[in-house]
């Protein structure tokens, strides 16, 4: 029995080891060759911008003649733009003459002035000059902005002549009214626009005054009396807080001739007037005008910026006139004006402006009583030749009328 166990197990052992000798013999059969070794080349080019994504390479060019274009209407020539012609520059005025200007304009004076003149003429002539008589001649005096002080000279001086002189005919009245007011307006202060240093150019003259008194205009008109003198101008639009005004005075310049120097809106008032100075050095030439801005006088802080501008332009050379522009029918606010910027600018002349339309000539005596300096110009109407020298005979004349 032990006998056919042990003859079982050597056959399973066989027949287990005979098993195994194929399927190895399959496997060695089946397993593919090994690969052979690759070729190693250089990576393909990486694109550049624009380029094809692919290696690039050598192809045959060819040139734009030898391109077939499109069917079509051949192309034809581009004419070149026109030339931009230049604008024609501004024809130069030729501004008239200064000398007489006032006793021309006497008679437009006089129609818008003579209230005055004439009411205290008719006062005087009254048979008897009583106390209520004297009071309606002050009252005359103090409408037309006389004053209350040159007022009182006035009636004092009047009621004396006329108790010496007995007598009034029509033609001693005026002449004693003539003489009474010449002596308030001041016949022998010096009004000369100071614009001809002896030792220097060129002369600097500053324009200052409130919003609405004719300011840019009157430093317009002011350079073409200066041209009609035969003097060169360089203007200053210091003025830089409203461009229309720098618009204006520029307009002004070219008019007469005369350079205009400017800066952004909004800029430093101080630093144009210091360029239109140096500017004006440069040139050579006689006179450089710097129109400010229309200072609010109740503004401490703008009153200050004007003071500002004088010290810059003095650093240059001094200041040959300060020029106050007042408004005529502004009566005694014009006053006020007057003081404070005599406190912030040292003030050497009046321009008085729309003295053609009020009946309020007095302002005259008024404010030169004010400021101690003298009115050396006078608007007179809106004409560009409008401004003229104020001559004290001529302006009582046309106050008391022919």
């Amino acid at each position: 029995m032990e006998t056919v166990i042990l003859a079982v197990v050597i056959a399973v052992v066989v027949l287990g080891a005979i098993g195994g000798l194929v399927i190895g013999s399959r496997r060695r059969r089946s397993l593919p060759p090994p690969p052979a070794a690759p070729d190693i080349t250089a990576p393909p080019a990486e694109p550049h911008v624009g380029d094809e994504a692919e290696t690039p390479h050598d192809e045959p060019r060819r040139t734009i003649e030898e391109v077939d274009l499109p069917g079509g209407s051949a192309p034809t020539a581009v004419a070149e733009p026109p030339a931009v012609e230049e604008l024609p520059a501004p024809e130069i005025e030729i501004p008239e003459p200064t000398a007489g200007r006032l006793v021309r304009l006497r008679a437009r004076l006089s129609r818008s002035q003579n209230a005055l003149g004439k009411g205290l003429l008719t006062l005087l002539s009254r048979e008897h000059l009583d106390e209520e008589t004297w009071e309606e001649i002050e009252d005359t005096l103090l409408t037309a902005d006389v004053g209350v002080q040159p007022t009182q000279e006035l009636v004092e001086g009047l009621r004396e002549r006329v108790k010496v002189l007995g007598t009034r005919t029509p033609e001693e009245l005026r002449g004693l009214l003539r003489e009474e007011l010449l002596k308030l307006v001041g016949p022998d202060m010096d009004r000369t626009v100071k614009t001809e240093p002896e030792d220097r150019k060129p002369g600097i003259v500053m324009v200052v005054g409130v919003n609405g008194t004719g300011k840019t205009t009157t430093t317009g008109k002011l350079a073409r009396v200066l041209v009609a003198d035969g003097r060169t101008v360089v203007l200053g639009a210091a003025d830089t807080f409203r461009a229309a005004a720098a618009d204006q005075l520029q307009t002004w310049g070219e008019r007469v001739g005369a350079y205009t120097v400017r800066g952004p809106e909004g800029g430093d008032p101080a630093s144009v007037a210091f360029d239109a100075v140096k500017e004006g050095k440069e040139m050579g030439v006689d006179v450089v005008l710097i129109d400010t801005a229309g200072r609010l006088h109740t503004k401490t802080g703008l009153m200050d910026e004007l003071g500002k501008v004088k010290r810059v332009v003095e650093k240059h050379a001094p200041l040959d006139e300060a020029l106050l522009v007042l408004d005529a029918t502004t009566g005694q606010n014009g006053l006020v004006q007057a003081r404070v910027f005599a406190e912030v600018v040292d003030i050497t002349g009046i321009v008085l402006t729309k003295l053609d339309g009020t009946a309020k000539g007095g302002i005259v005596v008024a404010v030169q009583r004010e400021l101690g300096v003298p009115v050396k110009l006078v608007g007179l109407g809106e004409g560009a030749d409008d401004l003229a020298p104020f001559e004290p005979e001529a302006f009582v004349d046309a106050l008391i009328g022919e």
